[in-house]
């Protein structure tokens, strides 16, 4: 008979790249402006990473401060899943690169691809190896380095992206503990994968001359669908938590939703009828990172004091597959 342990988020961190391409930068290579950039996202800044950083370093460096705030060595990983639609490579996976990178010998490590809900979806992955006791801390990371992937002479996608990493451990805890992660809530539907693609560089269509004039390793978006689907799938996942679990909005002290834009986040709060004041919200610094928004949002939310011992925090994201999904913790 296996025993069931308790799970918990021990630490947090993120990394994001020095520079940074603000809404007047793009003003100058674009048919745009920051009045029309702001107002429809609620965008005023993004993070370009460097043409030496790859996701693996971005990684490493939200990885090393999640593990420090655990109060842990790498020496004590057990195991390394990355979420990320823009790895290293096609591989050997970024996990398994940001293993080396942190000395850690022998662990499992995997990437695992599910668009922007990529962290959440690891992040199950991590806690159910730990609550079923073959792991003692997992090491998640949700990074992204959109802006090698990003068509730049699209000013409708072109506006929206960043580079951006965090990270999270869980680790197993004491049943008499506080903090504990509460449950998941994991949703596909591949249906509208067309929604939100990069037509080239897989099986379906290798890479050839045409490919790489037309633009199809690129990102491809139909925003307007979806942006009905992203509420929708968003909302149903946090619904699904709270009754689950038998509470309500007044419960949560915290929602922190993909950062995709800032007229989705505001809709989904009033679908779920939760006080904006309980939103996390931080996409005015750093756009849409895609798996890397949530982690970073709550490494910037704890930091700041603003997540709280005992806190009960609601994540929810959906992404490209398309993918949704949700967790619920007490911090």
């Amino acid at each position: 008979m296996i025993e069931i342990y308790d799970a918990r988020i021990s630490g947090t961190g993120k990394y994001v790249p020095k520079e940074v391409l603000n809404n007047y930068d793009l003003e100058k290579r674009l048919d745009t402006t920051d009045e029309w950039i702001r107002t429809r996202t609620g965008m005023s800044e993004r993070r370009i990473a460097a043409k030496n950083e790859a996701s693996s370093d971005l990684a490493y460096e939200a990885a090393k401060k999640a593990i420090e705030a655990a109060g842990l060595k790498p020496r004590d990983i057990d195991m390394i899943i990355v979420g990320t639609i823009s790895p290293d490579h096609f591989f050997p996976s970024t996990a398994c690169i940001l293993q080396k990178k942190l000395g850690v010998k022998t662990c499992p490590a995997f990437d695992l691809s599910a668009g922007c809900t990529g962290f959440i979806y690891a992040a199950s992955i991590g806690q159910q190896f730990v609550v079923t006791g073959k792991a003692k801390n997992v090491l998640v990371v949700g990074v992204e380095i959109l802006s090698r992937i990003t068509n730049w002479e699209d000013r409708n996608t072109a506006v929206l992206f960043g580079d951006g990493a965090g990270a999270v451990v869980i680790s197993r805890t004491e049943p008499t503990s506080v903090s504990r992660i509460v449950d998941f809530d994991l949703s596909a539907d591949g249906t509208f994968g067309e929604l939100l693609i990069m037509p080239a560089g897989g099986s379906r269509m290798p890479a050839c001359v045409q490919s790489v004039k037309e633009n199809k390793h690129t990102l491809y978006m139909e925003g307007n669908k979806i942006f009905k689907l992203a509420v929708r799938s968003m909302q149903e996942s946090a619904e699904k938590l709270l009754q689950r679990n038998r509470l309500d909005v007044k419960s949560i002290n915290w929602l922190i939703t993909h950062q995709a834009n800032y007229r989705i986040i505001e809709t989904l709060g009033k679908k779920l009828n939760i006080d904006m004041d309980k939103v996390i919200v931080t996409i005015e610094k750093y756009a849409n990172t895609s798996s890397s928004t949530v982690p970073i949002a709550l490494d910037e939310s704890v930091r700041s004091g603003k997540i709280r011992r005992g806190d009960i925090v609601l994540l929810v994201a959906f992404g490209a597959g398309l993918t949704s999904g949700g967790m619920l913790f007490r911090y």
